[in-house]
This record gives structure tokens, sequence and C-alpha cells, in this order.
């Protein structure tokens, strides 16, 4: 897996295409912030999200278990509130903020109930919540080996905590109490040859899984590494976001 300094390239490459940058607005739409409302960003990562809600007026908590990422943000985004924190155990107040906010995270947990359920401690009655993030388990990856990719995929996604959190967004919600609960899903379609590592990490773990054999990986690679030297890259990633209010 990558380690810090690539996955923050990665993950720099990937957050200035126009679709995030997009997905990132239109989640900020959703939570409905008044100006200087506080605001939590549940794994912040390097902090872009969290100057952004700032930009908006809002006065956003960046919050992050990862002390390499803090320490990112904090460089990158210097007067920002950025604190170390585990999404079931936000460093926040009971009600102290008026919305929530995770981004590619559920999926990387092994109990979203758990933290949807901190989420409603910290959030003031009538607060509101998003969720953003892949459904990985319905990845699409253009290749001339459809078997293999097929076996790639659903090898990464058994590799994560809750590879389909995405698509259980809506049941989550409602299941922990909130309303006006609304879901949205946006493909996002990547073809720059910059985004490459998204789809050999996939491999390399599909390999380290014994989930196919290592010519298979060699030739599947290849492929790929042939397809972004020519332009003809392509990721189908769909992205759910969804949003609702505390009770």
């Amino acid at each position: 897996m990558p380690n810090t300094s690539e996955l923050v390239t990665l993950l720099d490459a990937a957050d200035t295409l126009p679709g995030a940058t997009a997905l990132r607005g239109r989640s900020y739409e959703l939570l409905r912030l008044e100006a200087g409302a506080p605001a939590v960003d549940v794994g912040c990562g390097t902090g872009r999200a969290v100057a952004e809600l700032r930009e908006r007026g809002a006065r956003p908590i960046g919050v992050d278990l990862s002390a390499d990422m803090i320490g990112i943000a904090r460089d990158r985004w210097p007067g920002a509130d950025f604190r170390m924190g585990d999404a079931y155990d936000l460093p926040l107040g009971d009600g102290e903020v008026a919305a929530y906010r995770a981004d590619k995270v559920f999926h990387e947990l092994g109990d979203a109930e758990r933290a949807l359920r901190e989420a409603v401690r910290v959030l003031s009655p009538g607060g509101r919540v998003a969720l953003a993030g892949q459904d990985w388990d319905a990845i699409v990856i253009d290749s001339g080996h459809p078997l293999v990719t097929r076996a790639i995929v659903h090898a990464r996604a058994d590799q994560i905590p809750d590879p389909r959190a995405a698509r259980r967004y809506r049941d989550l919600l409602l299941t922990g109490g909130f309303t006006d609960v609304h879901v949205e899903v946006h493909t996002a379609v990547l073809t720059d040859a910059a985004l490459l590592p998204m789809a050999t990490n996939q491999a390399r773990a599909a390999l380290a899984a014994g989930a196919i054999t290592q010519d298979e990986h060699d030739a599947w690679l290849a492929d790929q590494h042939d397809r972004a030297r020519r332009g003809r890259l392509l990721l189908a990633v769909p992205m759910f976001l969804a949003a609702a209010t505390r009770p």
C-alpha cells in the first residue's frame, strides 16, 4: 500500500479534479451552514475541505486519526482548527457542532453505526450530516483482461473494512434516527495518467491476497500502463453522497 507521501500525492491529484471539487461543494450545500456555524470534518486528511468550509464562512474543525495528516494540514492551512481524533470518540463536546461531514471515511470503519451514534452526540438538534464515499465493490476499470479485472476489484474490496458502506448510507441514517434523508450518486470518471496508481494499487493488493497469479498481475499492469501512455486509461467510481438532519 502507498506510504504517506505517495498517498498525499494521489489524494491531491484526485481532489483537484473538477468532479471531486464539485462533489465537495455539493456536500457543503447539503449541510445548509449558516455564517459562523461550527462544523466538523471527520477524516479531514490534509485539510482541503476545512479550508473550503472556512472560505464559506463556517467555523470548521478538522479531525483525523493520522498524526502525519494533521501535521500536513496544519502546515498547509495555518490558523485552521485541526485535532487528532477517532470517528468513534471525537474531541468535541455534546451538541458542539451544527454540521458533521465525513468524506471517504465510513468504508474504513468496522462499525458505521457506532460512528453515527457519535455524530448524533456531537451534533446539536437540527444539525446536519453529510456522508460521501465510493463503493469499492462497484468500481469499473477498462481493461483488456475483464475477468482479471473483476477478480482484482472484488479482492481489493474484500480487504476494506466496510467496502459497501456508501451504498448503505440511507439505511444507516434512517436506522440512526436521522430525518430528511437525501441520497445522490455521482460517477467519478478518471482518465488522467497521474491517477494510474489507483488501478495499480488494486492489482498489487489482489496479488498479495492470492486472488490473481503473478502472470495475471503482470499482464494486467502492463495493459494499464500502456493505456495510461496512450491516453486510454479509464476508471469509473460510483460516489454516494447522503445528507440528513439530526432530530
